[in-house]
């Protein structure tokens, strides 16, 4: 425990006084003799991580406080941070002498409002900390000793006038303040009543603080572990600045599972059909106009609650991505009646609605089942996008470990340098890949203890998600289609680029079709035949890749102009009602056979989640990356900002 005092000086108000917390990852080579090591330390840290501790928290807070630097030094350090306001005369500060007290506390006898606020702050200061001690102590299940804590019995008597009200009555505003002003109370107390009420308010604390430390000495592991469970159930509500929650049906009415010639004179109807289901004349621009109006709103608040904030995210609130979600909830296949399950915001706790864990293996763990011993296998593998590197994902990995540090990762190596290639062999070899991986972790699990149950998982990004769904589809990989639990597509163009709209983009794609080698390409823009129903992506849909999954998440960007909108999000394309050509036709197929699979029938709760995705790119200024969506879909790798949002909000899906 590492304990130390911060002393108000009487120029400052408390009221807005915060404190930094700054802890400094220092690096020194083993190898080094001692005078050099002490060198090595004194130098520039290699990261450094703050927390701000807001005004209304300087009264009394305990909280777990995970300190994890940055992306290049990721860690975990897990961190708990108390404190409580302590009078001065009870620390260890230099004692002055008594002519100088008397000289400092003759400046307040005019008592008027602002010097009340000391012995307001004392007030609440004594009543956190005894509130906390008592919810933890519960909370842990280990009594604390507090039969000398009667206020009345400790030298000295808080004035009641001072309170206004019974002293065991206290009640608190809101924000967790006392209200203690009252007309003409700050000249209807004699400056011994005050001087007396300092005194003894400061006691009590104190006493309580002193009472804290020993008890933390004993329990701190328990305490450790309840305050982090505490944070963890708070990340939603503390951070739902930044998430915005939106109910949406699933579109059953104007697509039909079979599209015809005989279908298209409908179009209009279904256009319609689009505007009762909110979707614009351009939803990207929609979307991207609305998280924009949200951020300036963010931007005008004043943050000052009594938790403690992560400078990462609250250092600069209006530059961090805003992340609008959209749940469905295992919509019904085709109703013709309408009716479908919406994701209301007061279900999101609700564990038999989201949890995947209601299949019978899982629910083995837990209850009164958890007499059967042995090991839930979690096994999560992450596949990276076109040139890309394997540890690409890694900013998302590390956020995905923090939540659940037992998961086993694969980073995929086998398609570097290969994904200018067919789909159909990496997706060959990343099966292969995963199939060794789970057989190696399947026998190390055994003969550790009895393996009752996998989940493997997969995150993907750009054209790796069409890798992943390509090693679904093989044939290799049908014994374990069974264990797949959440599927994390982040910008993922899962129905290809009949219909994009980013002309400079298009350029590219064109270009680089000349070149031989780049089978890929030809796949992800339908010219790997001349029978669009002969194309790979057309045939991909038609095997069942999404359907076993019981969590699927869609993350796009309506910043990203490398993958269409709508193919990220697997949702219709505005051009393709207008089309009624063959590709249109091919299209909207394609669009219900993915939609199918996420619809289709199965005995556990299935979440469907799209989430947008909105970075603040001001800082990138225009450029050629801006201006052709580079930067968006380069950003899903280089923040992680976006994938601690959703994962510590629905962390059901993700453990």
């Amino acid at each position: 425990m590492i304990a130390f005092n911060l002393y108000v000086s009487k120029y400052e108000v408390l009221s807005t006084s915060a404190v930094i917390l700054k802890f400094e990852l220092m690096y020194a080579s083993v190898l080094e003799n001692s005078p050099d090591l002490q060198s090595s330390l004194d130098a520039c840290p290699a990261a450094v991580h703050e927390f701000r501790i807001p005004p209304k928290a300087l009264l009394g807070l305990h909280s777990y406080c995970p300190v994890h630097f940055d992306s290049l030094h990721a860690v975990l350090v897990d961190v708990s941070v108390h404190v409580s306001l302590l009078k001065a005369s009870s620390s260890t500060a230099p004692p002055k002498s008594e002519f100088v007290a008397q000289k400092i506390w003759s400046q307040l006898a005019s008592v008027d409002s602002t010097q009340l606020m000391l012995i307001k702050a004392l007030f609440s200061a004594r009543d956190i900390l005894l509130e906390d001690l008592k919810e933890i102590s519960k909370a842990i299940d280990q009594a604390i000793d507090l039969d000398d804590m009667l206020f009345g019995s400790m030298d000295g008597e808080v004035p009641v006038q001072l309170l206004g009200m019974p002293q065991n009555g206290v009640e608190r505003k809101a924000d967790g303040a006392k209200d203690l002003q009252s007309d003409g109370l700050s000249h209807s107390l004699p400056w011994d009543d005050l001087l007396n009420a300092f005194h003894t308010l400061g006691n009590q604390i104190l006493y309580l603080w002193n009472t804290f430390l020993m008890f933390h000495r004993a329990n701190r592991r328990k305490i450790m572990e309840y305050l982090r469970d505490a944070w963890a159930s708070d990340r939603r509500a503390e951070w739902s600045i930044w998430m915005v929650y939106s109910k949406v049906e699933l579109p059953h009415h104007f697509i039909s599972s079979r599209v015809d010639e005989s279908s298209y004179p409908g179009t209009r109807g279904k256009a319609l059909s689009l505007r009762k289901f909110g979707i614009s004349d351009d939803p990207a621009q929609s979307a991207a106009m609305r998280a924009e109006l949200h951020r300036r709103s963010i931007a005008q608040m004043r943050i000052n609650n009594r938790s403690l904030q992560d400078m990462y995210i609250f250092g600069d609130p209006s530059s961090i991505p805003i992340v609008i979600v959209d749940r469905v909830v295992q919509a019904p296949l085709h109703k013709t009646s309408g009716n479908s399950y919406f994701c209301h915001p007061d279900q999101r706790d609700n564990p038999g609605v989201h949890s995947g864990h209601s299949s019978e293996a899982v629910k083995k763990s837990t209850g009164a089942s958890s007499q059967q011993c042995g090991r839930v296998l979690k096994i999560v593998v992450f596949v990276h996008g076109f040139q890309g590197h394997h540890l690409d994902l890694r900013l998302v990995r590390n956020q995905w470990l923090l939540i659940d540090p037992k998961i086993e990762f694969l980073m995929s190596e086998v398609n570097e340098d290969k994904t200018y290639g067919d789909f159909r062999e990496m997706g060959q070899r990343l099966a292969e890949e995963v199939i060794s991986f789970v057989k190696r972790k399947m026998d190390k699990a055994s003969r550790s203890g009895n393996l009752r149950d996998i989940m493997l998982s997969f995150v993907g990004h750009s054209i790796g998600n069409i890798i992943i769904r390509a090693a679904l589809a093989e044939s290799m990989m049908e014994p374990y289609l069974r264990f797949l639990y959440t599927y994390v597509s982040i910008s993922g163009p899962h129905l290809g680029y009949l219909y994009s709209s980013n002309s400079l983009f298009n350029s590219g794609l064109w270009l680089l079709k000349k070149f031989k080698g780049t089978q890929c390409i030809h796949q992800l823009t339908f010219s790997d035949d001349p029978d669009l129903q002969n194309t790979f992506l057309y045939k991909l849909c038609k095997h069942r890749t999404l359907e076993n999954f019981r969590n699927i998440i869609l993350i796009s960007s309506p910043q990203d102009g490398y993958v269409p909108y709508h193919s990220a999000r697997i949702e219709i394309a505005q051009a393709s009602l207008w089309d009624y050509s063959k590709k249109g036709k091919v299209f909207q197929e394609m669009l219900n056979d993915c939609l199918d699979q996420i619809r289709a029938p199965s005995s556990e709760h299935r979440v469907f989640m799209r989430c947008d995705v909105n970075f603040d790119t001001s800082s990138h200024g225009r450029n050629l990356n801006s201006l052709i969506g580079r930067t968006a879909h380069i950003e899903f790798l280089e923040s992680d900002s976006f994938a601690r949002f959703i994962i510590w909000s629905f962390p059901d899906l993700f453990r």
